[in-house]
């Protein structure tokens, strides 16, 4: 397996290690009540699920797309 397919597969994988933090942190009684104060979840929450939604994106593009050998 390639270096850069086998990072792209890392990074995929902390992505929905990042996005299933940050979905649980928004169901968290803090968020809630945060929530119910300010209108809107808890920082961390939120950047957490943007965070693993990133993740996700680069990381199944980097392990989708094709790479050139370089040992020509």
């Amino acid at each position: 397996m390639q270096p850069q397919r086998l990072v792209g597969i890392l990074v995929l994988a902390g992505g929905i290690v990042l996005l299933v933090m940050g979905l649980r942190g928004l169901n968290s009684f803090g968020s809630q009540v945060s929530e119910f104060f300010t209108g809107s979840p808890t920082d961390r929450a939120v950047w957490l699920t943007i965070g693993g939604i990133l993740a996700i994106l680069a990381g199944s593009t980097a392990a989708m797309l094709p790479f050139r050998n370089s040992s020509r």
